[in-house]
């Protein structure tokens, strides 16, 4: 996709288009339609099939009355109503089915959604600054326009990232069910609707116990998974009034490393020319490395044309799977204050970390001198006759390089080394998410109401734990012949190498939210005859964000050339945010109702907007539905967006538009990671979006259900940053030449030895309104029932997305730039997704293969087709009693290769982890046992 919805370089199984129901007098208020999916869906969702009308009630229920029937608020929808009666698209996973597949994270279950371009996992957190956190993004427009929500509430966003809130937060262990509404919502929900909503709903009223055990095991190395999770609750709220149940989850996976998977040896990626040995030059015309011509003695070095000098390939030393622990814990409360009001209190906390592992740390300008202090010769200068004892071309000579007073004499050479010697890298993120609602639920005066207070907060640390050492220090070493850049060390530079090192807490991000918010709903009576009531919901909501992002400036001064933190930053934000809405539900006949909807918002920084939604369902028959929409909404920029710290990272691998395209040397201007420059920008504009669906719905027969949803979006002012790929482009050089800002000597700095400071050559990529983004396409779904006297039945069940349109704008009125089946800016949107399944079930027996396919695409290097991508999971599930379950699967169970990608968006290779897994063929267990 050409835009980066993140500053930092980092097939549903049961999608359906839900089948909005009509009140009848048959099969306890379902139409003969409504019936048919609805049983099918209580045996497909055993194994993540598709089914239509995702949200009906449980079969027990089928034949109750609908007196009995509970009134809910359904996702997309502010009207308190019977489950039957919902008439939005929402896809619903049922936690207590999904678990079967195998699926322990809220990443592993929503990169299987269809309607999803991609999944910002926790892969995506190695060597960038995420936090570790992960992201869910619908339409691939970006994951700051899915709105994500706890119990109809929102989450604190990721305190580093700002954009969204962190997938890994959610308290699984808790959760009942997650509701998946593909459509437009800012009419009712506000900001970052736009690309549609997720709703993750806890258990309710949940009496008794449970214990739950796992453990996932890759066929090859690394990457084992174990999780458990328990919970218990007592009271029946409505014979005792009151209900008190809690859970706690736990969960840790090993990483897979970079040489646990051979996928980067297949491209170079990370090139580098910071290496061990290092290169070096005096005046630049030529560079050298000793490993030089074959460089095979050096660490992960490949020769480069000029046949002197080496690059390195610093992919191998990143993880695929970063190591990551969770545990989280909620607890939850209802307590009937009489017959038509309940009080209700909820908290959850969870804390996650995730250690990353990257290259060690480059310098890209250090300079060695011929002689120690003392005079005596620096023993790991290089022996080579090239070189000038007397040269100071650079006129450096005299000149202090650190506090230690050494000065640079005549003769140096400049060097360009990797210190590898302290190993890779090692960043821990820390994160912290915690929430308290108060609510009143209840009846008053015909009306159905709902209030709460919420606080959220999200908290996260970064700490560097291996591979970072004091600049100074280094620089200092280099110069006085005390550590040798071109290979193994003596005592004294292990000593001096080891005092270098410098390991603490770089920074510390925290975002919190304050909610306040009130809704009610009723019926109005029947206006025009049609045999329903017409129904209106009202409600209002307060806002409060705050962000802060606070670098501990004494450490971040001490490792700023390896981190690129100004170590003086201190960035925070503020804002309130007031709104009112409504929405109305008119049946006009029998047959058609319409509903519409608005909501006004206005914000003390970004004035105010209302956005309108209208919709509509016709059910001719009782074999055909037929339902469509129109909203507009908007996202306001985030504070994040808006204040987020400046700080200077790598770009991905690329060449110097300017300098490596007029011949430039390779090792300084080609295949090179450059400096660029990441944070807010206050003189952003709120993004604005259109979107429109028609959908229709058939079952010819009891068993068969098959329909199509068109969708339709259009954004504008979108916000992101410009994907590498486009922004070092030749060919873009006039439209993107203000964005870089070169040093002295009119090159982009390399590495962080001159970033942040007044010689720092870097390329601007902050937040921007970069344009327009428009898509459109079909998701398809079709369902079939086998039934077999006395061996079961079997559900077949497809599910998919074909994207007919993405395009953007990488600027406000530039071209644009076809997406679908071609990876350009920050990668490719896929044409086809799709997610098959078929399911035998009998008696205490459930066997179940899902197979999911993503189309192939042109590769960011162009002569390079990216093939498609299909794997299939098997599951096997045995129920000996009713209170326990055992189940054996293996996901991947052909063990497919991930396909050879040249991206380098983000820092693994030979592979893109936005899209596809890495792990290969897994096994796992799952036990659990009620009480």
């Amino acid at each position: 996709m050409g835009i980066t919805q993140h500053t930092f370089a980092q097939a549903s199984r049961c999608e359906a288009v839900s089948i909005p129901a009509r009140r009848t007098h048959k099969e306890g208020g379902r139409s003969p339609l409504e019936v048919h999916m609805y049983k099918l869906n209580a045996v497909s969702l055993a194994v993540a099939a598709t089914i239509a009308a995702a949200s009906f009630p449980a079969l027990a229920q089928e034949q109750q009355d609908q007196s009995q029937l509970e009134r809910v608020v359904v996702t997309g929808s502010a009207i308190k109503r019977l489950d039957a009666e919902s008439s939005v698209p929402v896809t619903t996973f049922k936690m207590s089915d999904i678990r079967q597949q195998g699926l322990t994270t809220v990443e592993q279950i929503l990169s299987t959604l269809t309607a999803s371009q991609s999944s910002l996992g926790t892969s995506q957190a190695v060597g960038s600054s995420t936090g570790g956190a992960s992201f869910a993004d619908l339409r691939g427009i970006g994951a700051n326009k899915t709105l994500v929500l706890l119990n109809g509430r929102r989450i604190a966003n990721n305190a580093f990232d700002g954009s969204a809130p962190d997938l890994n937060m959610i308290p699984l262990a808790a959760i009942e069910r997650i509701e998946v509404l593909r459509d437009g919502a800012s009419s009712l929900y506000g900001t970052d609707a736009i690309g549609g909503v997720i709703n993750f709903i806890t258990r309710s009223d949940y009496q008794g116990g449970t214990v739950t055990l796992g453990f996932d095991s890759p066929q090859h190395a690394g990457g084992k998974t174990r999780n458990a999770n328990a919970g218990f609750g007592y009271g029946d709220l409505d014979k005792q009034g009151f209900n008190l149940f809690g859970f706690v989850d736990l969960q840790k996976q090993d990483p897979i490393g970079g040489t646990q998977r051979d996928y980067n040896t297949r491209f170079v990626g990370g090139k580098s020319g910071s290496t061990l040995p290092a290169n070096y030059y005096q005046d630049g015309s030529t560079i050298y490395n000793p490993a030089a011509p074959t460089c095979a003695s050096g660490i992960f070095l490949v020769p480069n044309a000029d046949q002197t000098s080496c690059t390195m390939s610093t992919s191998r030393y990143v993880d695929y799977v970063p190591e990551s622990q969770r545990a989280s814990a909620m607890l939850k409360g209802s307590f009937k204050l009489n017959n038509d009001h309940t009080f209700g209190a909820e908290y959850f906390i969870t804390r996650s970390e995730v250690k990353t592992r990257i290259a060690p740390v480059p310098y890209g300008f250090l300079v060695q001198n011929r002689l120690r202090p003392d005079g005596s010769a620096n023993p790991f200068y290089p022996t080579n006759p090239a070189l000038s004892s007397t040269y100071d071309g650079d006129g450096y000579a005299g000149q202090t390089m650190t506090d230690g007073g050494a000065t640079i004499q005549p003769g140096y050479i400049t060097l360009k080394w990797r210190d590898a010697p302290n190993g890779p890298r090692g960043d821990k993120n820390t994160n912290t998410q915690q929430r308290l609602v108060l609510s009143l639920d209840g009846t008053l005066a015909g009306w159905d109401y709902s209030a709460g207070l919420s606080y959220n907060q999200n908290k996260v640390t970064e700490d560097l734990i291996s591979g970072y050492s004091d600049g100074n220090k280094i620089t200092e070493g280099i110069l006085t012949g005390i550590i040798n850049p071109f290979g193994d060390q003596d005592a004294a530079g292990t000593a001096y190498l080891q005092g270098a090192n410098a390991l603490g807490r770089l920074m510390i991000g925290k975002g919190r939210t304050t909610n306040l918010d009130a809704h009610a709903s009723r019926e109005l009576g029947d206006w025009l005859g049609a045999g329903r009531a017409a129904a209106l919901a009202l409600g209002a909501e307060f806002r409060q964000e705050k962000f802060t992002q606070d670098a501990q400036d004494a450490y971040a001064q001490t490792v700023v050339a390896s981190t690129g933190i100004d170590p003086n930053i201190y960035s925070s934000g503020k804002r309130d945010v007031y709104a009112v809405y409504g929405e109305l539900n008119v049946p006009l006949l029998k047959t058609l109702d319409v509903t519409a909807a608005i909501r006004y918002d206005k914000y003390n920084d970004f004035g105010s907007t209302t956005n309108p939604k209208f919709s509509f369902r016709f059910q001719p028959s009782k074999e055909v539905l037929i339902r469509g929409s129109y909203s507009t909404g908007f996202r306001a920029p985030s504070l994040y967006d808006l204040h987020a710290a400046p700080t200077y990272t790598n770009s991905s691998t690329v060449n110097d538009p300017l300098l490596c395209a007029n011949g430039g040397t390779t090792i300084n201007l080609c295949d090179a990671q450059f400096m660029v420059r990441n944070g807010g920008n206050d003189q952003l504009k709120p993004e604005k979006s259109k979107s429109a669906s028609l959908g229709f719905q058939f079952a010819p027969l009891n068993d068969l259900s098959f329909g199509v949803d068109f969708w339709w979006l259009r954004v504008k002012n979108l916000i992101g940053v410009i994907g590498d790929a486009s922004l070092f482009d030749p060919n873009n050089l006039d439209k993107f030449g203000q964005f870089y800002h070169r040093n002295s000597q009119g090159r982009l700095s390399v590495d962080g030895s001159q970033c942040p400071g007044t010689d720092c050559g870097y390329v601007d990529v902050r937040q921007l309104n970069l344009g327009g983004n428009n898509t459109n396409g079909f998701d398809l779904n079709a369902n079939y029932r086998l039934r077999f006297a006395g061996a079961g039945n079997i559900v077949l069940g497809l599910n998919s997305t074909y994207v007919t349109k993405y395009e953007y704008q990488d600027l406000q009125d530039g071209p644009w730039n076809q997406n679908v089946g071609v990876y350009s800016g920050a990668g490719p949107v896929f044409r086809w997704q799709h997610t098959m399944s078929a399911v035998w079930s009998y008696d205490k027996f459930t066997v179940g293969l899902t197979g999911h396919y993503k189309s192939g695409y042109i590769d960011v290097t162009p002569t390079n087709h990216v093939g498609s991508y299909t794997t299939a999971d098997l599951y096997a599930s045995w129920r000996p009693i009713k209170s326990a379950s055992l189940t054996l699967g293996v996901r991947n169970i052909a063990d497919r290769d991930p396909p050879l990608t040249f991206q380098t968006q983000v820092f693994q290779a030979g592979y893109d982890p936005r899209y596809t897994d890495p792990t290969g063929r897994t096994f796992y267990v799952r036990g659990s046992y009620d009480f």
